[in-house]
């Protein structure tokens, strides 16, 4: 037998699994009403986040001394909200060139849950423990449970020996009273309501989590000083369009005419963030690098200090 909670908060009990009056003739509408009905509700999904903002904040506060103490940020969620948390961890390193691990995903059911669904294995609070055990989690780290119910077991068994290790938790839920709160160090509910499909929390709840999670990973990695005004210049470059993306990052940054600033950027090893330093105090790439190891990786504090 799964080893769910015996006091686990009932489904029915949920905002995402009540019945949404405004879409209840889903199948009786023609096709342009049934898109239009169902896209409709999507429209709420922002009002919901814009609650939770003073929540997202704390968390991104809470991150930052983590973070730049070589700590890591991981996210463990179960079907929907574990492939979100996987996919927003999987796009750190080629956006702001994370080191590896810096930000992790896991997800209920390992990696083959991914692709297939494995709906069984979020009703194991012991195997969310194993999971994150797995990770070597440490003091240092933070996780971020996601759960659209709130009351998913196996985050819980996630949360629970995150908190074992001193670690800082948090949860992100789309319910208003989420069972798993007291696990949480933090805790950010986008509360969207009743889901247009009756209790499909991949369409209002795991919108909403996307949301929050590109806003987390995005305010995070600026307070790391991997973002120059609105530029990612911590992109690797590994095919041709982030070569061409690193080479007008530059342009704008320096700023610097086109072959000014491929020269920089081969000059650097191909580091953007050290080619629009080069440009803009016209020095070398041993000078540059040098500047932005002692501005701690800011590509502005690094000018302001010439």
């Amino acid at each position: 037998m799964p080893d769910e909670p015996e006091n686990s908060t009932p489904l029915s009990a949920l905002e995402t699994e009540s019945r949404n009056r405004r879409t209840a003739a889903l199948d009786a509408l023609e096709l342009p009403m049934l898109v239009q009905a169902l896209h409709a509700e999507n429209h709420r999904v922002a009002d919901a986040v814009d609650r939770a903002l003073p929540q997202v904040a704390a968390l991104v506060a809470a991150l930052e001394p983590r973070l730049g103490a070589g700590g890591r940020l991981i996210y463990a969620g179960a079907g929907t909200s574990g492939r979100l948390g996987v996919l927003d961890a999987s796009e750190c390193p080629p956006t702001f060139g994370t080191p590896p691990g810096m930000v992790a995903g896991i997800i209920a059911g390992g990696d083959s849950a991914l692709r297939n669904s494995i709906e069984g294995a979020e009703d194991m609070e012991s195997h969310g423990r194993r999971d994150l055990l797995e990770l070597g989690v440490c003091s240092r780290d933070a996780v971020v449970g996601i759960a659209a119910s709130g009351r998913t077991p196996w985050v819980g068994g996630v949360l629970k020996t995150a908190g074992g290790f001193g670690a800082l938790t948090a949860l992100i839920c789309n319910v208003s009273h989420p069972e798993l709160a007291p696990l949480a160090q933090i805790v950010i509910s986008a509360v969207t309501g009743p889901e247009p499909l009756t209790g499909s929390t991949r369409m209002l709840a795991g919108t909403a989590q996307k949301m929050i999670l590109n806003l987390v990973s995005t305010a995070a990695m600026v307070r790391q000083g991997k973002v120059y005004e609105n530029l990612m210049v911590d992109v690797r470059a590994t095919n041709a369009k982030l070569r061409d993306r690193a080479v007008r990052i530059v342009m704008a940054g320096a700023p610097a005419e086109r072959d000014e600033a491929e020269a920089a950027i081969s000059a650097a090893g191909g580091s953007a963030k050290i080619a629009i330093v080069m440009v803009a105090l016209q020095i070398d790439a041993a000078d540059a690098a040098a500047r932005l190891e002692a501005a701690g990786g800011w590509v502005r504090r690094a000018l302001e200090a010439r």
